[in-house]
């Protein structure tokens, strides 16, 4: 008999092992997340995802299933403490979507849309981090980082290597490049690395590379953030070519749009 839980009135199956995320995720169920990806360890960092068990607020990505829990998720108020975190993550970097080469790419401005968020509410931070751009292929641009560390555990659990962390407290909290100058070229990030393509947002980029993929055919153009399966578009998409039957390829097969 399969262990089954409740999210908001739906019962769902669950193996062993499962954490409420992977099982909500497994059901086609999205829960609003930035610092989680299938594949690599839970993080519970962005709080996004926070549910309601049993009346008890947890982060679905790290709350292991178990059987009998009953659990919110889309509701009023946690969609409004989603949409004042995502408010003061735009605000504490410099997110300016006009002007950015991942919009439409970008899981927090996607989200940002799904939550209805129409301003930053906060005052700007403004901040000022260095940039990096000193490797052949990527740049690093620590303004748009949120610290949501999944190009940390991408490089250490899907590279084998260990590219990068985060250093300092509060607002001198960044993300470091572990290499012997501080600097990304003289790390051993290769272009091919689940890092370099696994941001959410526009802290890593791809040089010679920019505005590919026009305006209107962007991944959250085209698609929720809402939709459950997108991982692989998100992760794999890095080449646009226009085609007569609005198709696009990318590096390892194909995505329709």
């Amino acid at each position: 008999m399969k262990k089954t839980i409740i999210i908001d009135g739906v019962e769902i199956p669950f193996e062993e092992g499962q954490t409420i995320m992977d099982a909500a995720l497994a059901a086609d169920i999205y829960i609003p997340h930035l610092c989680h990806k299938p594949g690599l360890s839970p993080h519970g960092s962005c709080k996004l995802c926070t549910v309601d068990v049993n009346g008890r607020a947890v982060s679905s990505c790290t709350m292991p299933a178990e059987a009998g829990q009953e659990i919110a998720n889309n509701t009023a108020s946690l969609n409004e403490a989603r949409k004042t975190i995502t408010q003061m993550l735009f605000i504490e970097g410099n997110h300016l979507c006009p002007s950015c080469e991942k919009t439409g790419d970008c899981t927090l401005q996607a989200i940002g849309y799904h939550l209805g968020m129409l301003d930053g509410h906060f005052p700007q931070f403004y901040p000022r981090r260095e940039v990096d751009a000193s490797h052949g292929s990527l740049v690093l641009d620590r303004d748009r980082c949120i610290m949501c560390e999944l190009c940390v555990r991408a490089s250490r659990e899907c590279d084998g290597k260990d590219v990068f962390a985060i250093s300092g407290r509060g607002t001198k909290r960044q993300l470091v490049v572990n290499s012997p100058t501080g600097r990304l070229v003289d790390s051993d990030i290769e272009l091919d690395d689940m890092a370099a393509h696994i941001c959410p947002v526009g802290a890593i980029l791809i040089k010679d590379h920019g505005y590919e993929v026009p305006i209107g055919r962007r991944t959250f153009d085209l698609h929720s953030v809402s939709e459950t399966d997108l991982d692989e578009v998100i992760l794999k998409k890095t080449k646009h070519h226009d085609q007569e039957h609005e198709t696009a390829e990318k590096e390892g097969g194909v995505y329709g749009v």
